[in-house]
């Protein structure tokens, strides 16, 4: 995939579709420039050969296609880098990925258009799973939690259009704050 955001889009739509209700996506730059991404979710997880299998081009649990890509190119994309890869998962517990992105290397693809695929994964699935979102760097930190979004809008939902310009700001804005100098 050309960018670290389309790689997110996938790992998250696998939580999705393993029924997770939070899913938490870290992303955090350290001073050495090294980025890690981190998706938690409270979806159905995986047994040991299950999550071993899925980390394989030619392992899915998918029905429609007997590949799966998302979870082995993020793997190659971030050992490519010199970085490193990490799937833990627990049958009824969920799933933690961590890939690490050596974002000085020159394998290393761009961090993409991070606000607009998060805004697109939130308001794709505006009631259920609730997302929480963690960026940081050495100069900032920033979080956005649905949970307290839609407490705070009350009977309005996520989808309303100036909510949805509100995410897309919130979320842009967020990401050059603490992520800007890696986003091209």
């Amino acid at each position: 995939m050309p960018e670290i955001a389309m790689h997110l889009l996938d790992l998250v739509q696998n939580s999705i579709q393993a029924g997770a209700k939070l899913i938490r996506i870290i992303l955090d730059l350290s001073e050495q420039m090294l980025l890690t991404l981190t998706i938690m979710d409270d979806g159905c997880g995986m047994d040991l050969d299950t999550a071993r299998e899925a980390q394989s081009p030619f392992g899915t649990s998918r029905r429609t296609r007997k590949v799966g890509l998302g979870i082995p190119l993020t793997k190659e994309s971030a050992l490519a880098t010199g970085g490193t890869f990490s799937l833990q998962s627990e049958p009824g517990s969920g799933t933690t990925l961590t890939a690490v992105f050596n974002t000085r290397h020159i394998d290393c693809p761009p961090l993409g258009k991070l606000g607009d695929t998060l805004v697109s994964l939130i308001l794709a699935n505006p009631n259920q799973p609730e997302f929480e979102v963690h960026l940081s760097s050495k100069d900032a930190q920033e979080t956005l939690d649905t949970r307290q979004i839609k407490e705070t809008l009350g009977p309005v939902p996520l989808t309303t259009p100036d909510v949805a310009l509100w995410l897309t700001a919130c979320l842009n804005d967020m990401t050059e704050n603490t992520l800007g100098g890696i986003t091209s």
